[in-house]
């Protein structure tokens, strides 16, 4: 039955061949070779194949899996192998067509199922390959969670860590030992969660309570773009010069930022379109550039105050600050100096093909200057002239401050 050449890659519970299709059954039973962790091994004690227990020795690991030529070799892996399990890793290293995957229900399956909620909709990661601290947005706007929690990260200092982030409108559930014979479904508050040990092996899932607020009320106004310029602290004697939020939110949708894209802001200022792109890129990496030491330090302080942990300022002159920079993705260019073409230019050569460069100005002779020398690298560059007013009350009628006029320029670097 089995494809000449092919490695099995077989999910299994905590039932061992009980709980696994005749086809699998077959297949480990008929293996001359049983690959996986210590505990997946001892599962299948009816097995007389030779073993190969898995650890940190993946290395080793991938080394004979490339050896074993037509050997009948089958891999165990407890539960779905694709879900945040080894068959992802060893395709990578070896290829697809090596492959066949005989998944088994997963144990975050299993984890919903036992507290009865969908989990269509629900975020998901694995907290021995992320930190808590990295996915916490994430969690901020879910309303149902599924954790795979770690030695690092136990479920009692997941429920702290939540708690101190202001994060306490969720239920949680510890799913501990599922399908083993002392499986244990706890349930409770963050704050009861917090003061008790689990078994090593579990999930943990969060809902969000139905009558919980949407979004925690000292959060209010911390968009993922387009703040409030006052949540931003500033310099006083600059007050009022950063990028306001509405032509920050158009910058950020032409900047088309990816989750794992590398930033530049040039010309900080006081952070705010590095900020807001290290929130949306959040699995990126953001460069915030200033040469100005005081701003330098109210990027540092308002990173620190969106816990935008993925930016790093920068102190310097561009060019030269950015030399050993990654080469970026998207670049932002703030500015009304008469070098603002000039470091358009010098940052364009650095973008990645198909990488998208905006700049903001407030000077038509900017304007003119910028949008001319992306036109010789570019053939098609987007130019928009936003003037808006904000409206205020003042003696019960509506009045509009109008905001100065800001020109905005993007382009897409061709390949």
């Amino acid at each position: 039955m089995a494809t000449t050449g092919k490695i099995h890659i077989i999910g299994i519970g905590e039932g061992g061949l009980d709980g696994v299709t005749d086809a699998a059954r077959r297949l480990i039973l008929d293996a001359e070779l049983l690959v996986g962790e210590s505990q997946c091994l001892s599962l299948v004690p009816e097995a007389t194949a030779e073993r190969m227990a898995v650890g940190t020795n993946l290395a080793e690991v991938v080394a004979r899996l490339a050896a074993s030529g037509d050997k009948a070799t089958v891999i165990l892996a407890v539960g779905d192998p694709l879900f945040y399990g080894v068959a992802r890793y060893l395709c990578d290293k070896l290829g697809k067509d090596r492959f066949e995957v005989l998944p088994h229900v997963s144990s975050m399956q299993l984890a919903f199922a036992r507290v009865k909620e969908s989990w269509e909709e629900a975020f998901l990661t694995n907290l021995a390959d992320h930190s808590l601290e990295a996915v916490l947005g994430q969690i901020r706007g879910a309303e149902k969670v599924g954790l795979f929690t770690s030695d690092q990260s136990p479920p009692r200092l997941v429920a702290r860590t939540l708690i101190d982030n202001g994060l306490d409108s969720f239920t949680g559930y510890v799913c501990e030992n599922l399908g083993s014979p002392d499986e244990r479904v706890t349930r409770g508050e963050l704050s009861e969660l917090a003061e008790q040990d689990f078994a090593p092996l579990n999930v943990m899932i969060l809902v969000r309570k139905p009558t919980a607020a949407d979004r925690p009320s000292d959060l209010i106004g911390r968009r993922l773009f387009g703040n409030p310029d006052e949540a931003f602290l500033q310099s006083r004697p600059k007050r009022g010069l950063l990028t306001p939020c509405e032509i920050r939110a158009m910058a950020l949708a032409e900047l088309d930022l990816g989750p794992s894209s590398v930033v530049w802001d040039v010309g900080a200022g006081s952070g705010s379109i590095g900020i807001e792109a290290a929130q949306i890129a959040s699995g990126g990496r953001v460069f915030a550039i200033e040469m100005d030491p005081q701003d330098y330090e109210l990027i540092k302080r308002n990173a620190e105050r969106f816990g935008t942990k993925n930016l790093t300022a920068i102190l310097g002159r561009a060019p030269d600050a950015w030399r050993d920079l990654p080469d970026p993705d998207c670049i932002f260019v703030g500015g009304s100096g008469r070098q603002l073409s000039r470091l358009v230019e010098l940052a364009f050569a650095r973008l990645k093909v198909r990488g998208r460069l905006v700049a903001t100005m407030g000077s038509i002779d900017n304007l003119s200057d910028v949008q001319a020398l992306l036109r010789k690298h570019c053939p098609n560059v987007n130019v928009w002239m936003m003037n808006f007013a904000r409206g205020t009350h003042q003696l019960e009628r509506i009045r509009f401050e109008a905001i100065n006029p800001t020109f905005v320029v993007s382009a897409v670097k061709a390949g």
